[in-house]
């Protein structure tokens, strides 16, 4: 079977990348087999993370060029948010990604993104570039929509109704109603 992205029908990431403020690995993904060794990847994002380190991408996410890739990239706190695909994707479209991502990661961490909060939190993180893109392929780009299904994964049902937000509550209440009613 061909491959779809290789006919340009689906926008496709090569890479989705966490840096702390140091070019440290904070939480990445890799698709593509570009960087086939760790070793290639850690030199890839260290070389990234030098190239626009100087830049001034707080207050929107900036593009460039980085050995026939198109990165955009984005700056909050000591957080450094990448994208990486191939020359041809468009950009609009992976700046869509960058912020659906840099924009659940907040909503996940309560509008407090630096390093410790995010490394506290690393599972929902990575819950979170799981529900935006699989083996490449971009699945999602709304926050909100990502934000309540990483909840939703990450979400215990054991816990005090209190404890619960009101969507999880109305599951709860919803499971308990239909075990009461079947037995």
């Amino acid at each position: 079977m061909a491959n779809i992205s290789s006919y340009g029908a689906c926008p496709s990431v090569k890479n989705i990348l966490l840096l702390d403020s140091e070019g440290k690995r904070v939480a990445v993904k890799y698709y593509s087999d570009d960087w086939p060794t760790n070793a290639a990847k850690l030199a890839f994002e260290k070389s990234i993370f030098t190239k626009t380190q100087k830049t001034n991408a707080r207050t929107e996410a900036e593009i460039a060029m980085f050995e026939n890739n198109i990165v955009i990239y984005k700056f909050i706190q000591d957080l450094h948010f990448f994208v990486t695909s191939g020359d041809d994707e468009n950009e609009l479209i992976l700046a869509t990604v960058l912020q659906g991502f840099s924009d659940a990661v907040a909503l996940l961490l309560r509008n407090n993104v630096d390093k410790r909060e995010a490394l506290e939190n690393l599972d929902l993180i990575l819950l979170c570039l799981d529900e935006i893109v699989d083996g490449g392929m971009i699945l999602e780009t709304d926050a909100s929509v990502i934000e309540g299904k990483v909840a939703a994964h990450s979400s215990d049902a054991g816990a005090p109704l209190s404890e619960q937000t009101l969507t999880q509550a109305l599951a709860t209440a919803r499971e308990h109603l239909t075990r009461s009613l079947l037995k």
